[in-house]
């Protein structure tokens, strides 16, 4: 069973400011879990601290049940792949990934059998006599995931390992990195990117990280669960506007009223108001908040409620088209299908659905949304394909 638990787990280097700040984390046997944040927000240096890489300053590192803290990295049951692959240029991709093996002095028949075992899972059996220069950056990267895989861990670590491959290849790398997951039967996976499609593609479970200021309030993980529970129920406006592509609307506001429907929200430079579905308690009149809506809650029949904007950009990608508007409070991002006659300067009623609102407080954290009805079933099938 290869479980890794962190306990309060910090990283301090010298009197610096901490870059990791209590950590409580839990991944399971099988499962795939994704370190999502932006740069700065120590993603890699936790990944490093699990594979013995980065010293634990503060708290608990657990490995299958194991205190790991003072275990060195190749005594601890997990294998990494690195963003620049680390492969030695001298050898064939053969000795490459036989190379740990041959260290750890595991008899030559074994070798054999488990290099070549993964060469054929990654499509590498006809390139193993090649040395790194002759290949891809595919193909490179494939080798260190092979690499990986000939050791038989308990937990693969892998760090940004598609970031150096263009859009085509990393979408393909991607689908077999998933699949080969499936395979894994006793590991745990954790992987670090900061693309949110990847993570919103391949992840049991995301942990997004913040940065800077926020990680010292509220510790390092903003929030942690599997990817569409992020999606549709952020805890804070900073994970709202992380997880999304294009992110969340945001139109900053006051209270206006709080009735048993949500809370109504009047908003700077116009007459409009716009509900929420959200739980109101303890909110007053006049309090400072923001609404959220994504993109593609949005609609353009401007039946319901709804605000006026003037089209300042129409984004046309084929299957759907971006256009943003222009309103008293700001511009919002509507996606609309791909053929809709819609063009620069025209005027807009957008319908603003009351139960696809969020609702922000001064310190950023989420209102609880209420229970309505209408479930967005449609999005959250749609909701990866936004990303894209």
């Amino acid at each position: 069973m290869a479980t890794i638990q962190l306990s309060n787990v910090g990283k301090q280097y010298g009197d610096h400011a901490p870059v990791i700040r209590r950590v409580d984390l839990e991944i399971g046997h099988h499962e795939f879990c994704v370190f999502l944040g932006p740069s700065g927000c120590g993603k890699s240096t936790l990944l490093r601290m699990i594979a013995g890489l980065e010293e634990v300053t503060e708290g608990e590192l657990r490995i299958g049940g194991r205190v790991v803290n003072d275990v060195p990295a190749a005594q601890r049951g997990a294998a990494m792949v690195f963003q620049s692959y680390a492969l030695f240029p001298h050898m064939t991709v053969f000795e490459n990934m036989a190379f740990g093996l041959k260290i750890a002095k595991v008899p030559k028949p074994e070798i054999e059998r488990r290099v070549l075992d993964a060469a054929r899972s990654l499509q590498l059996d006809t390139l193993l006599d090649r040395h790194p220069k002759a290949l891809s950056g595919g193909q490179r990267q494939r080798v260190a995931i092979g690499r990986a895989i000939v050791r038989e861990p308990g937990v693969f670590l892998f760090d940004e390992p598609l970031s150096n491959l263009d859009a085509a290849l990393r979408s393909h790398t991607r689908v077999e990195i998933a699949r080969l997951h499936q395979r894994f039967d006793n590991a745990s996976v954790v992987y670090v990117t900061h693309d949110q499609v990847e993570a919103m593609t391949l992840a049991d479970r995301i942990v997004l990280l913040h940065a800077g200021a926020d990680m010292e309030k509220y510790g390092s993980v903003a929030q942690s669960g599997a990817p569409l529970e992020l999606y549709h129920h952020p805890k804070s406006r900073f994970v709202a506007g992380f997880i999304g592509s294009p992110r969340m609307n945001f139109i900053d506001g006051t209270v206006d009223a709080v009735s048993e429907e949500g809370v109504r929200v009047a908003f700077a430079g116009g007459n409009d108001t716009l509900l929420a579905s959200v739980d109101g308690r303890g909110l007053q009149r006049g309090e400072r908040v923001t609404l959220g809506v994504r993109p593609e809650h949005l609609r353009l029949d401007g039946e319901g409620q709804s605000i006026s904007g003037t089209t300042v950009l129409a984004e046309r990608l084929g299957e759907h088209s971006y256009l943003h508007a222009d309103h008293a409070a700001g511009t919002l991002v509507a996606k609309a299908p791909g053929d809709t006659p819609i063009g620069v300067g025209e005027r807009l009623r957008i319908r603003v659905p009351a139960d696809a609102c969020h609702l922000f407080d001064a310190a950023g954290l989420a209102r609880k949304r209420l229970a309505v009805a209408r479930t967005h079933a449609d999005a959250g099938s749609a909701a990866a394909a936004a990303l894209i």
